[in-house]
């Protein structure tokens, strides 16, 4: 078994972040009087950048940092904690890492959210580096974070990335990482199958077996 350089997504992948991301949504969403979809419709606002979620839910482009500021106004003293890891995803790190493995998180959420997050739920132990996007935007994009990623690491052989929707397949893609999905979390299975994932794990006991190939 070759040891690998693991590229971990957070929100919908390693731990369920959907109520407080919600939650939080719905707020900004109210602040500017738009209509307000049902939870499951607002799904969509975990894993891709805030500014375009917001903006494909009404808010004017000049207003998407309002928005995003009434969203974090409650996300960070408490949204980014009604959020709980996902079953095994803990004794899979910690597998992982005794292995041999090089752990590290490829998020869009903004990077000291994630260290808060990971440290809460004493997961951070296990990276060796968390990488996110940046308060003002400057890095959004998972492939803004993974090029960050790459150029802080120095890794640059057998990588993988795991993550749950085609954000994540398609930005490991852009660096020429292949990647595997979960089915668990919050994007479509066809959505990543289309966008060229290498397998779709369904719990973390077949993801370990998948990574472990």
């Amino acid at each position: 078994m070759s040891r690998k350089a693991i590229l971990f997504d957070l929100d919908g992948t390693l731990t369920d972040s959907g109520e407080g991301i919600i939650n939080c949504a719905i707020l900004a969403l109210e602040h500017f009087g738009l209509p307000i979809p049902s939870r499951e419709d607002l799904r969509v606002f975990v894993g891709p950048p805030l500014r375009d979620s917001f903006i494909n839910h009404g808010v004017p482009a000049d207003k998407a940092e309002e928005a995003i500021a009434v969203y974090r106004s409650r996300y960070i003293p408490i949204g980014k904690f009604e959020n709980t890891p996902y079953p095994g995803i803990r004794e899979l790190l910690d597998t992982l890492q005794k292995e041999g493995h090089k752990l590290y998180i490829a998020t869009s959420k903004p990077e000291g959210m994630s260290k808060d997050i990971l440290e809460h739920f004493g997961l951070a132990q296990y990276f060796t580096l968390i990488c996110g996007a940046t308060m003002d935007a400057s890095r959004s994009t998972k492939e803004d974070v993974i090029a960050y990623l790459l150029e802080a690491s120095g890794e640059r052989e057998n990588m993988i990335m795991v993550g749950d929707t085609k954000f994540d397949i398609l930005g490991a893609k852009h660096h020429g990482i292949p990647a595997i999905g979960v089915s668990w979390g919050y994007g479509a299975v066809a959505d990543m199958v289309e966008a060229g994932a290498a397998a779709i794990a369904h719990s973390a006991e077949e993801l370990l077996q998948l990574l472990r190939k």
